[in-house]
């Protein structure tokens, strides 16, 4: 009878590290699979920001540099009244476009769009470093479990091995540079 006891004890002993010791691991899984969240969000959207930025400040640079071309030339005194007339309407066109598009859409600005990428930017690396203290705790934790008495007699048994903190490929882990997204 104290025996059997003894046996049952145990088996639920067992039981308990082996469920244990499985929670780990998959919080240890989970914790990996967060830092591929993350890092699939900042490879996805960090290169298209940057390209609305950059779509965006090239309208708008086009659009006063048109503006302070047609002026220069409408001011140098070199022209007849015909194309004078002519400047005039195409630079009044012009401001209205402008004015138009910054009173319908005032937050499209390139100022207001650097500022959403800078903070989506700092956002998305903030996200990534949690996820990878995340994992980093999740590793540490099960590790400590399948290398601690008793927990370790159960982890050889059940065949655990310990998992490395953190590897992430080599071009993921790469800090994404602001002049290369627009130098291309």
């Amino acid at each position: 009878m104290i025996i059997a006891i003894v046996i049952g004890f145990l088996v639920l002993i067992g039981i308990f590290f082996y469920n244990s010791l499985i929670g780990k691991k998959n919080q240890v899984t989970n914790a990996f699979s967060a830092i591929d969240v993350m890092l699939k969000k900042r490879f996805d959207l960090i290169p298209n920001l940057v390209e609305v930025v950059k779509q965006y400040t090239n309208y708008e640079q086009g659009t006063l540099t048109k503006i302070v071309e047609l002026r220069a030339k409408a001011t140098s005194g070199n022209v007849s009244d015909a194309e004078r007339a002519q400047i005039d309407t195409q630079l009044g066109s012009s401001i209205n476009g402008l004015m138009l598009n910054v009173e319908n859409y005032p937050d499209l600005k390139a100022n207001t769009n650097f500022i959403n990428l800078q903070t989506t930017w700092t956002e998305s690396e903030e996200q990534i470093a949690a996820a990878r203290r995340t994992y980093n705790s999740a590793v540490t934790d099960y590790n400590n479990a399948i290398m601690m008495f008793p927990g370790s007699l159960f982890a050889g048994m059940l065949n655990f091995r310990p998992e490395t903190v953190l590897e992430t490929a080599a071009e993921e882990r790469k800090n994404i540079s602001a002049k290369e997204l627009f130098n291309n």
